[in-house]
């Protein structure tokens, strides 16, 4: 069953108050997805702590550098169902993980960081792995 929407809210605001595209379904998902060959940035958003903590605000920071994802969208589990079961699909062979943070290029995953990654590190360490990621790919 999903998260009530007003308990997610804030969290979801965190990202698309900061440029991220919310994907809620399946089909906007694959509408996003399919064809598109900018770099991009997905975020697997959570209500777990590691993400208010360290995955959110690692990632914002990540982007305040001089290279950057063209594209940022998010999904968010335990809320939009559908839509981060249809996200997942182009991050195998990675298994599930939220929060998960995913940077395409030419439509091919080339970096990922699962939520194993994120756990007990600090935002920073999180912004740096993505910054070092972005130097590479964008």
């Amino acid at each position: 069953m999903p998260y009530p929407e007003m308990m997610v809210a804030p969290m979801r605001a965190e990202l698309a108050n900061n440029g991220f595209t919310e994907l809620k379904t399946a089909d906007e998902v694959r509408n996003a997805m399919n064809g598109n060959t900018d770099t991009t940035l997905v975020v697997v958003n959570s209500v777990c702590g590691c993400a208010a903590g360290s995955c959110r605000p690692g990632v914002l920071h990540s982007l305040k550098g001089a290279k950057a994802p063209l594209k940022l969208m998010t999904v968010f589990a335990g809320q939009d169902t559908d839509a981060t079961a249809a996200m997942r699909e182009y991050m195998v062979p990675f298994p599930p993980s939220s929060p998960a943070v995913a940077l395409f290029k030419g439509g091919e995953l080339v970096h990922m960081v699962e939520r194993h990654m994120i756990e007990g590190r600090t935002a920073e360490m999180l912004a740096d792995n993505l910054m070092a990621a972005y130097s590479e790919h964008c």
